[in-house]
Parts: structure tokens; C-alpha cells; sequence
């Protein structure tokens, strides 16, 4: 049985969100803050759910520890700050997605499906993107990804645009439609988001590189 471990302190979200779990076939363990998280990670559950506010030690810290010791547990993070500075923090930290609360609760179980079902992508692999423009669906191979709208948005101009040189400025403009006044942190943290929904490494990526300076680079692999 795929088993999730939950690290939530506050009840009236752990409970109701565990039971949602049970019922999708899930072994569930909640613990209520960072240092269990971390004792409990060590049985290498399937999929850790972590709250960033968890008392005794946060989320981030969590998260940051269990890469450092070199735990690949999908972790899935639940955060109560809108802020995006925070969310590309989290991302760095390890987090292969994130849930803002309040968060409906299909989004969260879809999230956890996508992270569940994704395979790291070996060297071998010759994995490939396929954009449903109509329908707004994206695909790796034959699995669909779970994306917000400006995450597909970002996809589909990029996928668009493969082997060409996609500068900052177009991609704020197209998507956001906004001027580019020097800040992206937005744009970076939706294009760290896609990679991790990708299975990209983004000091080796497979899909997404970055071009210094300029903006970014999608390609998909030879003879696709």
C-alpha cells in the first residue's frame, strides 16, 4: 500500500485531509511537527505532505535536511504565505510542488497523484512533451501533468519556441502580459516548478536550460 506521511500541526486540516487520504486507498501517518517529520521520513514513505509553519522545526528545515541526507522522498509542500519569494525558497530547499492554503481539496489529491506516479527520468530515457493547446493539457509521454494556468502557459510558449532562446522579457509579457521592470522572481519560481514537475535537473536539465542573462531554452530530445 503506497504509504503518505502527513506533517500538519493543525487539526481541522490534518484530520479532514488524512481522512480524503484513507479514501483514495492511501496508508496514512500524520505527525504534528518538523522533528517527527523527519524521524518518520526515515521509514521512506512514498510521499511526504509538509506543512511549512510546523512547530519545532519548519517545514524548510525539514526539507533542507532530508536532502542534505540524500532522501528522494517526493515532498509536497502546504503553505499558508501567498508570498512567491517564500514558495521559490521552498522549491530550493528540495519541495517538488506546492499547495497554498486554502486549497481545494481535488487540486492537493491531483498533486499528490502526479508526484506518486512520476518516475525520475534516467539518462536513457527519451521522454517526451506533447501540449493540448485546445484542451490545455500537457503531457510527458503518455502521463499528464498537473499545471496551473500560468504553468501551462510558461510550457506551451516555451515548447512553442523549442531549440530558440526565449528572452525574460517576452515570457513576463506574453503570460503576465505586464512590462519587464527587473524583478522575476515570478517567472523563476514557475520555471523551477516545471522542472521538478518534469523530472528536470536543473544543473543537468533534460527540458528547460537556462541561457544566462538572457532567459530560457526548451528542447526535447533528439529525434522526437
Amino acid at each position: 500500500m503506497t504509504r503518505v506521511l502527513l506533517a500538519e500541526d493543525d487539526p481541522t486540516i490534518s484530520e479532514p485531509l488524512a481522512r480524503a487520504l484513507r479514501r483514495e486507498g492511501y496508508d496514512v501517518v500524520v505527525t504534528p511537527d518538523g522533528a517527527a517529520a523527519l524521524r518518520g521520513a526515515e521509514d521512506n514513505p512514498d510521499l511526504l505532505i509538509l506543512d511549512l509553519g510546523l512547530p519545532v522545526l519548519d517545514g524548510l528545515e525539514v526539507c533542507r535536511r532530508l536532502r542534505a541526507a540524500g532522501n528522494p522522498v517526493p515532498v509536497l509542500i502546504l503553505t499558508a504565505r501567498a508570498d512567491e519569494v517564500d514558495t521559490v525558497v521552498g522549491l530550493d530547499a528540495g519541495a517538488d510542488d506546492y499547495v497554498t492554503k486554502p486549497f481545494r481539496l481535488a487540486e492537493l489529491l491531483a498533486r499528490a497523484r502526479a508526484l506518486l506516479r512520476r518516475q525520475p527520468i534516467t539518462e536513457d530515457d527519451q521522454a517526451f512533451v506533447r501540449i493540448d493547446s485546445e484542451g490545455r493539457r500537457a503531457f510527458i509521454d503518455d502521463e499528464e501533468l498537473q499545471l496551473t494556468a500560468k504553468e501551462f502557459d510558461l510550457l506551451r510558449v516555451l515548447v512553442r519556441e523549442a531549440g530558440k532562446v526565449v528572452s525574460r522579457e517576452q515570457l513576463m509579457q506574453e503570460i503576465w502580459e505586464t512590462s519587464w521592470y527587473g524583478s522575476t522572481k515570478t517567472l523563476d519560481m514557475h520555471v523551477s516548478v516545471l522542472r521538478r514537475k518534469l523530472g528536470d535537473d536543473a544543473t543537468n536539465p533534460r527540458f528547460i536550460a537556462t541561457v544566462r542573462g538572457v532567459g530560457f531554452r526548451f528542447e526535447q530530445p533528439e529525434g522526437t
